[in-house]
């Protein structure tokens, strides 16, 4: 496994639509291994393997609602690594939030995103696996597979604004 780096909108592979993953290959589960590396060094939540300049449709998750209770343990974060994810069904409902993205450093942005999706997609093992997301979840998945299509949250952020200008807001948890 390596770290590889992140790269950032000046990268035109950043804004380039992924490639459909034809076969799971031993290359592309080291692909996985290397994101879920660099996804967790960074540190973030999320990673799209163009993120790393790689056009293939591959994300790496790994993600855990706070507990509601402050008190009380955090829940053991669930790891997602999924191939040619893609959104089968949005929402009517949506939520305005802050988001940030590793390959744009220093901004957040208020983004409006579907309260709920349902992703279909390959896991690691070739499995299909349907996953239904709500939440910070949901957003995250949205965020990603944005991604794949060279899609950045600056594309759809309604404000952004840098980091050092965000004294006491809410941060939220970079992709």
């Amino acid at each position: 496994m390596a770290v590889r780096e992140i790269i950032t909108p000046a990268n035109a592979a950043l804004r380039q639509r992924a490639r459909k993953v034809r076969s799971i290959t031993p290359e592309v589960q080291t692909l996985i291994d290397d994101m879920i590396e660099t996804m967790r060094a960074a540190p973030g939540v999320g990673l799209a393997a163009p993120q790393i300049a790689v056009g293939q449709r591959v994300i790496v998750i790994e993600y855990a609602d706070p507990p509601e209770d402050p008190e009380a343990p955090a829940p053991p974060a669930r790891l997602y690594a999924l191939v040619n994810p893609e959104i089968v069904r949005r929402s009517p409902e949506t939520v305005v939030a802050n988001e940030a993205c590793l390959s744009v450093p220093g901004y957040f942005g208020e983004v409006e995103r579907a309260q709920t999706v349902s992703v279909r997609a390959l896991d690691r093992k070739g499995q299909a696996v349907r996953i239904k997301a709500e939440g910070w979840l949901a957003r995250i998945f949205q965020h990603e597979i944005d991604h794949l299509d060279g899609v950045l949250y600056t594309d759809r952020a309604t404000r952004m604004w840098r980091v050092e200008d965000a004294q006491g807001e809410q941060v939220p948890p970079a992709d």
